[in-house]
């Protein structure tokens, strides 16, 4: 999501601080290149000029600061447009003082639809939330089969009626179901097409007037870029959608649709699927989005995204362990486990400040399977060799390769990184003596390391 758009704003920026002062030209020029750069992501063609007008405006004497350079003061004026295109804050699910909430899901065939509705009610679940999906999709073969093996999976209710076709009667009454029930929020999944037709959107608007939902989402397929922004207008004129989901954010989206969905509609985008797992539903915040896209990171998200996978006892007893006795190999598995929890490397590096793109290019052509062959190398280790790493002579390391099926270099590598990883450590602690304070650096290789 946005690589490609991140790689080449950095690239003009890293231009523009290259030259110290900044010159009116300067600026004109650098705004050009971003003009192109928001272009070629597909971002819409009236959005992206009125971007770059307010943007030249505030540039207006953007080096009479002395104590910030001139291109870091263009940075921040980007960034906070940036922010403003995507929707300046967060915007959340809306819910009735008087439960259920009731959420309608709209969208085209093929754009995610079910899943997000599945994605979407374990996330309200995890937040405590009793919550029911209701099946309205009677013409899409096995849709009912769909979201009802994504409700066992998660252990959430789905009402279905399988003999039956008025969407509105199946509506109603799985809503009075949730009411009795006492749910908290109810997610109607309603059926989509290949493309906008007048029966569909006939059968929307009665389903709208009959059950009036308290959020109408749209899900809109990022891959399609403008394409998605055309959508979004056709059903917002019909049913005055109240937020976005954008799906498939985790691929090659240039990011277009993200950028132009809320300045052409004015609604926000409330979550981003990144991924086809249930748990690969994101809260959209414009502002730490924006820090992605200028390769700032968004540590906030990392560490929520940490607090929601770590074992806080488990990490606690860690680095006690760690600060009395030093880090081994059976931590730096431990640590390498909680990592794998919060999803592929790529995406975590994308949250951190700094991290450019050739660590992500060493990240995207390391082996996909590298963080079970560093386990398959530490366990095919006696106990004593991960206490002591310093026993690993040569004849051990090569009945260690044998029996993790790894060549020789690998464990050398996996070595030479747990030594640098002790020494960033040991720095973090305080080291017990002269304590830390010292610039952590990542090992060598840490993130492609193993090929």
């Amino acid at each position: 999501m946005f690589d490609e758009l991140s790689e080449k704003l950095e690239a003009t920026f890293a231009r523009l601080r290259g030259r110290g002062t900044l010159s009116d030209a300067d600026i004109k020029e650098g705004l050009r290149e971003v003009r192109r750069v928001l272009l070629e992501a597909d971002v819409n063609f009236a959005l992206t000029r009125e971007f770059l007008e307010r943007v030249e405006k505030k540039a207006v004497g953007v080096s009479q600061l002395r104590t910030v350079s001139p291109a870091q003061q263009l940075v921040k004026i980007v960034y906070d447009e940036l922010t403003a295109m995507l929707g300046e804050r967060r915007e959340g699910l809306k819910l009735s003082s008087v439960p259920p909430t009731v959420v309608m899901m709209v969208g085209l065939q093929g754009s995610g639809k079910t899943t997000s509705a599945a994605k979407l009610a374990r996330k309200l679940k995890l937040e405590g939330r009793q919550v029911r999906l209701i099946a309205c999709d009677v013409y899409r073969p096995a849709a009912i089969d769909q979201l009802e093996t994504l409700g066992a999976q998660l252990d959430i209710p789905v009402y279905a009626e399988r003999n039956e076709t008025d969407v509105v009667k199946i509506a109603k009454a799985g809503i009075d179901v949730a009411r009795r029930a006492r749910d908290r929020v109810v997610l109607v999944d309603t059926a989509g097409r290949l493309q906008i037709d007048d029966n569909m959107m006939a059968e929307l608007e009665r389903l709208k007037a009959a059950i009036k939902p308290h959020e109408i989402l749209l899900v809109a397929d990022g891959m399609t870029g403008q394409d998605a922004v055309k959508i979004a207008q056709g059903f917002d004129a019909k049913l005055n959608v109240t937020g976005v989901i954008l799906t498939k954010m985790d691929g090659d989206a240039r990011g277009g649709a993200a950028l132009s969905i809320y300045g052409v509609l004015k609604k926000p985008i409330k979550y981003i699927g990144v991924g086809e797992k249930t748990d690969a539903l994101e809260d959209f915040h414009p502002d730490r989005m924006a820090g992605r896209i200028l390769q700032q990171g968004d540590i906030v998200s990392l560490v929520e995204k940490a607090q929601g996978a770590f074992d806080a006892d488990e990490a606690k007893k860690m680095e006690r362990k760690v600060r009395k006795e030093g880090m081994d190999l059976e931590d730096f598995l431990t640590a390498m486990r909680q990592i794998e929890k919060l999803g592929p490397l790529e995406g975590l590096l994308k949250m951190m400040p700094g991290v450019n793109s050739k660590m992500l290019k060493q990240v995207k052509d390391a082996d996909p399977k590298r963080m079970k062959h560093l386990e398959a190398i530490v366990l095919s280790m006696t106990k004593a060799e991960r206490k002591k790493p310093e026993l690993m002579n040569g004849s051990r390391r090569a009945r260690v390769a044998k029996g993790a099926g790894r060549p020789i270099s690998e464990v050398n590598r996996l070595l030479e990184q747990f030594r640098e990883m002790q020494k960033m450590m040991k720095k973090a602690t305080g080291g017990g003596q002269g304590g830390g304070g010292g610039k952590m650096r990542m090992p060598p290789g840490m993130f492609g390391g193993l090929r």
